[in-house]
């Protein structure tokens, strides 16, 4: 068998992540496959229920190297969507009835082209969701961007692992909690999270280690309370989402032993509701070339869309899309675990 080395060392090639997941020894490979799951509840093949979201990876540059980040985003990448791609994504858009553009990355805000875009996309009235790691926007080149969201109705989506600093700084790195704080009071002041205004702020909580995340309902009220009483800091919902075994966290679940007791949890804890509900009926994701994804982890695991759809946003065909089979595989047990989990937090009470 491989070392846990050399394992991690090939996780950068998405083949391989599914290799890992798929077969990484006896016990994985005797789980039930997903395909088998879903249709024990007649769910298989997956298919959409109408897409109502377009979700846009606008490139894996980001500032900062968070542990649990699924792409892989960090300031070394240099994967970014050209200004010809997103026209592309504006054409689609205006033959459309979608009404929900979902912008995210990397920190989306380092795209060369971002505000060109949102500007283009409020013309056409579509909602736009801006997905920031919030200390992007504590930097000088950035730090106009909470005043044009704010005047542009956009809503702010932000990731922010715990109310304290401590539990924060651990999972994103030395400073986070306090500029994350900051730049939540720019916000608050702005009108964002903040009753009538009509400026949407949410937070985005992910577990730090192998378990899933707690009752959103009661994790939202402390952190309300936390951040109210601390620093006065108000938001609109939070939104728990369960790390699937991709990327940086399955090197996480490699190094630390952990991804038999996690694979088996999330497949234990399998939820018909949830998958009722997978955000992958709903939405579709655009990658930072402009390939068509079921959604944004099939797009770090390089599985496009299949069955006829278009592969390529320059080739948009929403009749077809809409009628395609959605591509699974074991990493979607971590959608339909428990609550359950999508970009919109939990997808069941």
């Amino acid at each position: 068998m491989k070392s846990l080395l050399a394992q991690s060392s090939k996780l950068s090639d998405p083949a391989h992540q599914l290799e890992v997941i798929n077969s990484h020894n006896e016990k994985i490979r005797s789980m039930t496959k997903f395909e088998e799951k879903l249709n024990d509840i007649g769910l298989f093949p997956l298919k959409p229920t109408g897409i109502e979201i377009f979700q846009i990876n606008l490139g894996y540059m980001c500032n900062m190297t968070c542990k649990h980040c699924h792409v892989d985003a960090g300031p070394d990448r240099e994967e970014i969507m050209t200004k010809e791609t997103l026209q592309y994504c504006l054409d689609a858009l205006k033959g459309s009835d979608i009404e929900t553009v979902d912008l995210t990355g990397g920190a989306p805000e380092m795209n060369p082209h971002f505000r060109w875009f949102v500007d283009e996309v409020a013309r056409l009235g579509k909602y736009i969701i801006v997905r920031s790691n919030l200390t992007i926007l504590d930097t000088r080149k950035f730090e106009d961007l909470p005043k044009f969201l704010a005047d542009r109705g956009a809503e702010v989506t932000c990731s922010l692992p715990f109310y304290n600093k401590r539990r924060t700084d651990n999972q994103r790195g030395a400073g986070t909690y306090d500029k994350s704080v900051k730049v939540l009071k720019i916000l608050n002041n702005l009108g964002y999270g903040r009753e009538g205004s009509g400026l949407e702020l949410n937070l985005v909580y992910n577990p730090v280690g192998a378990f899933l995340p707690p009752s959103q309902e009661s994790l939202e009220k402390d952190f309300k309370q936390a951040l109210k009483r601390d620093h006065g800091i108000v938001f609109n919902n939070l939104y728990t989402i369960t790390n699937l075994p991709i990327s940086r966290y399955l090197n996480f679940l490699l190094e630390s032993g952990n991804l038999e007791e996690y694979m088996e949890k999330l497949i234990t804890s399998f939820n018909p509701g949830a998958a009722e509900g997978v955000m992958c009926r709903d939405t579709i994701s655009i990658g930072w070339d402009g390939t068509l994804y079921d959604c944004d982890f099939n797009q770090m695991l390089q599985m496009k869309t299949n069955h006829g759809a278009p592969e390529h946003i320059r080739d948009w065909d929403e009749n077809k899309l809409n009628n395609r089979e959605i591509m699974v595989n074991q990493h979607c047990y971590g959608c339909t675990a428990g609550a359950g989990s999508s970009c919109g937090g939990a997808t069941t009470s």
